[in-house]
């Protein structure tokens, strides 16, 4: 297994300008070449910047995935390597849908570290997800502005049937609810909704296509993902034994060395793209079609 420090001391030594870009792009293609399938790097840089705007999935980013498609032999399908915090929900419907249209339901994700939130969405409108020992998904429930719609669901429902059990707590439920805009709960059911037939229909659609179990299947696996009281916390780590004991249809990256420290490699590189360059986030595929959003 490659290490960080060999591939920071391969980008060291390699003698060009274009270090970094160089190295990723060399094993993105050596990836292609050992699957027989094309490769689309769809990468943040969020933990190196974290404070930092436009790391997570936008409309924006389609443009980027309608580079790194073009001139490529659809008919290979599509491997997917995700490593992104998540994003807008409606992005990822877009994104999700235009990747269907061009490659049908022939797309794998590679998840080298995280794909949190839509990331994980992503993953479930793929007919496979490899995961090795190090990667995680995270649970689907939408937030607003850091808040936990399911959250909000539930303290709504938890006022309403203290305020019936005791009218007298009804002044203490009032302050807790009103910090909530009038409209808030509604749209909170409402992105829980929309989330949920999303990632139910992918899966059915995909992941589970042609099983005769495939609605039960979906609704399992977004139980899981997308009930907070389940996953807890919005940024819950969901490892590989927990995305099988749900359902997912999951490939061990371990099952291939080769493969395992391709990808891995793709990943050191790009993790020191993000903390030596001005480079946020990646889309790139295995012909160095490339789109890169630079921090200001």
């Amino acid at each position: 297994m490659p290490s960080w420090n060999e591939v920071l001391g391969e980008i060291q030594h390699c003698n060009r300008r274009d270090a970094l870009d160089y190295v990723r792009r060399k094993y993105i293609k050596h990836l292609s070449e050992l699957t027989g399938r094309n490769v689309i790097a769809y990468y943040s840089g969020w933990l190196q910047n974290p404070n930092l705007g436009n790391t997570s999935i936008g409309d924006d980013d389609k443009n980027g995935l309608m580079a790194a498609v073009h001139k490529l032999d659809r008919t290979k399908g599509l491997d997917l390597l995700l490593h992104t915090p998540g994003g807008d929900l409606a992005a990822t419907e877009s994104i999700v849908d235009y990747l269907h249209r061009m490659f049908g339901r022939n797309i794998r994700a590679i998840i080298p570290q995280l794909a949190m939130s839509a990331g994980t969405m992503i993953a479930c409108a793929c007919q496979e997800v490899v995961l090795g020992k190090q990667s995680n998904l995270g649970p689907i429930d939408p937030q607003f502005g850091g808040i936990p719609a399911h959250g909000v669901i539930k303290e709504f429902e938890e006022a309403i049937q203290a305020v019936k059990d005791d009218p007298a707590s009804l002044p203490i439920w009032r302050e807790v609810v009103s910090k909530y805009h009038p409209t808030f709960i509604g749209e909170c059911r409402n992105a829980v909704q929309f989330a949920n037939e999303m990632a139910t229909e992918w899966l059915k659609t995909g992941m589970f296509s042609g099983d005769p179990n495939a609605a039960e299947k979906a609704a399992k696996v977004v139980g899981y993902l997308g009930d907070h009281d389940n996953t807890k916390t919005h940024a819950r780590h969901i490892n590989i034994d927990e995305a099988i004991s749900i359902g997912m249809k999951i490939v061990r990256m371990e099952d291939s060395q080769p493969v395992q420290d391709t990808v891995l490699t793709i990943h050191h590189a790009f993790m020191h793209t993000f903390a030596n360059s001005k480079a946020i986030k990646i889309v790139e595929n295995q012909i160095d079609n490339a789109v890169i959003v630079l921090r200001g």
